[in-house]
């Protein structure tokens, strides 16, 4: 009993460990950021004058507020003439993929937007990024996974072998779809496929309208299909296959900007905003059994 306990919560045990092996060390970087790597002068008087600007999407898809808030100072920046979205992503959890692309929309609606992507734009990312001018990915990128997923276990004999049974009290025939205490019924995994279909109808419909696309011919784009980078274009999912200098120069011509002024990142946010969602990604991910695009 007490190691099954143990197991459930081990991801909040290992975060409650590594918050304090590592205390010290994170405030000593901390330190050290504020010392030597903050925003100088320079920098300030730079960003005053920025009229592009860079917002990164990396890693999965959880908490998209530190995005979103990226995309409304943008979009609320009379001075930025076009964004560029920076994207590397396996994608992630459903709503916030969904925040991100309107979002994106909303923005696109008032400046242009081009997404480069670098590595992986799938599932959640790609929904992310749909509504973009132009879509440009370096040639080694992973596009597509145009799908949806929910998954679940069945802990029923490992309860039982450590002497637990569950009590349901419940109103609602469907009040205990998805639970972990038992193997699903057959009405709930229709049900539950209900869902997942009609997720998936949307995706596909949004991704065919964003892109030009006929959805009639669905089966070439989505599916859950993963593409190249040239797969991608060739049915019409990126716009172009290239490098980064090839985005952000396609930015500038779409922005009409004179000359080209780089919005900079401030250094010591972006360590902790990285450190922050890698910690958050590792606990979500440990309790994840929620509906994905990815």
């Amino acid at each position: 009993m007490f190691d099954f306990i143990k197991k459930l919560f081990s991801p909040v045990i290992w975060f409650l460990d590594f918050v304090t092996k590592y205390f010290k060390t994170i405030v000593f970087l901390t330190i050290v950021y504020f010392l030597f790597f903050s925003s100088n002068d320079e920098e300030l008087m730079s960003n005053n004058f920025a009229n592009l600007q860079k917002i990164d999407l990396i890693g999965e898809i959880v908490d998209p507020t530190k995005v979103l808030e990226n995309i409304e100072k943008a979009k609320n920046d009379t001075n930025i003439k076009g964004v560029l979205l920076f994207v590397n992503s396996p994608g992630g959890a459903v709503a916030p993929s969904i925040e991100i692309a309107l979002a994106i929309k909303e923005l696109q609606e008032l400046k242009p937007v081009v997404v480069y992507a670098s590595g992986t734009i799938a599932s959640g990312s790609y929904y992310a990024s749909i509504w973009a001018n132009k879509i440009i990915a370096n040639p080694g990128t992973i596009v597509g996974s145009i799908g949806v997923i929910m998954q679940g276990f069945d802990a029923s004999e490992l309860l039982q072998k450590v002497g637990v049974q569950t009590q349901t009290v419940k109103a609602g025939k469907y009040k205990e779809s998805g639970t972990i205490t038992r193997k699903w019924t057959d009405f709930e995994q229709k049900e539950l496929q209900k869902l997942i279909n009609s997720t998936y109808n949307m995706f596909v419909l949004d991704v065919a309208t964003a892109r030009n696309l006929n959805i009639k011919n669905q089966q070439n784009f989505a599916d859950a299909k993963v593409f190249t980078a040239q797969m991608a274009k060739d049915v019409g999912l990126v716009d172009e296959v290239s490098n980064i200098t090839f985005a952000k120069n396609s930015l500038i011509e779409l922005s009409q900007v004179e000359k080209a002024v780089w919005k900079k990142e401030d250094k010591f946010e972006k360590f902790m905003d990285k450190f922050l969602t890698e910690t958050i990604s590792k606990i979500v991910m440990s309790f994840s059994s929620s509906l994905k695009a990815i």
